[in-house]
Protein backbone atom coordinates (compact mmCIF):
# COMPACT_ATOMS: atom_id res chain seq x y z
CA UNK A 1 0.00 0.00 0.00
CA UNK A 2 2.94 2.49 0.85
CA UNK A 3 4.15 2.25 -3.15
CA UNK A 4 1.08 4.02 -4.30
CA UNK A 5 2.17 6.84 -1.81
CA UNK A 6 5.32 6.75 -4.67
CA UNK A 7 3.96 5.58 -7.84
CA UNK A 8 0.69 7.89 -7.64
CA UNK A 9 3.00 11.35 -7.57
CA UNK A 10 5.20 9.95 -10.04
CA UNK A 11 2.74 9.06 -12.35
CA UNK A 12 1.25 12.87 -12.09
CA UNK A 13 4.51 13.82 -12.49
CA UNK A 14 4.83 12.37 -15.58
CA UNK A 15 1.66 12.89 -16.83
CA UNK A 16 2.23 16.83 -16.73
CA UNK A 17 5.56 16.13 -18.59
CA UNK A 18 3.56 14.75 -21.21
CA UNK A 19 0.86 17.33 -21.12
CA UNK A 20 3.78 20.00 -21.38
CA UNK A 21 5.46 18.45 -23.83
CA UNK A 22 2.05 18.41 -26.18
CA UNK A 23 1.43 21.90 -26.15
CA UNK A 24 5.15 22.63 -26.66
CA UNK A 25 4.60 20.83 -29.89
CA UNK A 26 1.65 22.49 -30.94
CA UNK A 27 3.25 26.00 -30.12
CA UNK A 28 6.38 25.05 -32.31
CA UNK A 29 3.99 23.86 -35.20
CA UNK A 30 4.77 20.50 -35.16
CA UNK A 31 1.25 19.76 -36.25
CA UNK A 32 0.70 22.22 -38.63
CA UNK A 33 1.32 20.02 -42.39
CA UNK A 34 0.67 16.64 -41.58
CA UNK A 35 0.30 15.75 -45.43
CA UNK A 36 3.35 16.71 -46.66
CA UNK A 37 5.83 14.39 -44.96
CA UNK A 38 3.51 11.72 -45.57
CA UNK A 39 3.62 12.67 -49.61
CA UNK A 40 7.47 13.09 -49.77
CA UNK A 41 8.38 9.59 -49.54
CA UNK A 42 6.67 9.13 -52.67
CA UNK A 43 8.39 11.98 -54.71
CA UNK A 44 11.48 10.78 -56.77
CA UNK A 45 14.62 12.50 -55.85
CA UNK A 46 17.75 12.25 -58.57
CA UNK A 47 20.72 12.51 -56.71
Amino acid sequence: MTILLFLIPISLVLLGIAVAAFFWAVRQGQFDDLDTPALDILSDDAD
